[in-house]
């Protein structure tokens, strides 16, 4: 069994619990995920299932799109709702006073991660650091929020829509916009709707892999692993290039340079590769060995 499976992560798991729940329903241990996702958190967790999970690393810089809830007023440890208030002053947010503290957020921004975070700094998670009540010094770092907008309010929280790039925090987002505010704020919730490729729209419950699995059809749910590098162009060997392929060997071509996805003269696809003058090498297998 191989491919990719999209799962509409349910609120209060874990992306490792997900893991450990697919693992028990499809009987494979090769089974990974890119990006995780917030125990509180709900939405796309794309999951790489059998051999399909060397492809993880190229999916895990990939943008990702979120419905986040934003309440301002509260300041919290964690920087979401789930967390022990610390903060904040709860007050009415004047007309377009949102929309203009957004602007600043927009672009290429830098965030100083959140204690809670699996952030290793000498050696020890931050998570764990703050779980006994400590607080350590956290660098800035560069993340991309290409896509910031209101999209309304639902009782005292308001919606945004975020794309943003690989290491962005919402929880911290939020907390930052409501220090621009300068009464505080923290994420009220959050749903992944797109990652790279991939949207919640295509996603399937726990329940109903499951359904899928008692029915022997669960290969019906997973995508083709190729469906990831779907941008770049595609280009056919023969028997005797597929052999040398799969002897690590590169092979001679005549394609201009570039990266490409690699088929058999099955159609089976072999490999993601890159061509250099002439030369066309392996980055990444996908053919079962």
């Amino acid at each position: 069994m191989n491919g990719i499976l999209l799962i509409d992560k349910p609120s209060d798991w874990t992306s490792s619990d997900v893991v450990a729940k697919l693992r028990g329903i499809l009987h494979e241990r090769r089974i990974g995920h890119s990006g995780t996702l917030d125990p509180m958190a709900t939405g796309l967790l794309v999951v790489f299932v059998g051999r399909a999970t060397r492809a993880v690393e190229f999916a895990e810089s990939h943008s990702k799109r979120y419905r986040a809830g934003f309440r301002p007023g509260l300041v919290t440890d964690t920087q979401d709702i789930t967390g022990n208030p610390i903060g904040g002053e709860a007050r009415e947010l004047e007309p377009g006073e949102l929309e203009k503290a957004l602007e600043s957020f927009r672009g290429e921004v830098r965030q100083i991660p959140p204690m809670y975070s699996a952030i290793k700094v000498g050696g020890k998670k931050l998570y764990e650091i703050a779980r006994r009540g400590g607080e350590v010094e956290r660098k800035p770092r560069p993340v991309t929020i290409s896509r910031l907008e209101l999209l309304g309010r639902e009782g005292e929280d308001y919606l945004l829509d975020v794309r943003c790039s690989k290491g962005t925090y919402i929880r911290t987002l939020c907390h930052d916009i409501g220090a621009v505010l300068g009464c505080g704020g923290c994420m009220s919730s959050l749903r992944r709707l797109e990652a790279g490729v991939f949207s919640v729209e295509n996603a399937v419950t726990l329940a109903q892999v499951q359904a899928a699995a008692d029915a022997g059809k669960t290969e019906s749910l997973l995508l083709p692993v190729d469906t990831l590098f779907a941008e770049h162009p595609s280009a056919a060997v023969t028997e005797r290039q597929e052999r040398d392929l799969r002897n690590g060997k590169f092979l001679s071509v005549d394609l201009p340079d570039g990266q490409y996805r690699i088929y058999g003269p099955d159609g089976s696809f072999l490999a993601l590769g890159r061509a250099e003058a002439g030369n066309l090498k392996t980055i990444k297998s996908f053919f079962e060995v």
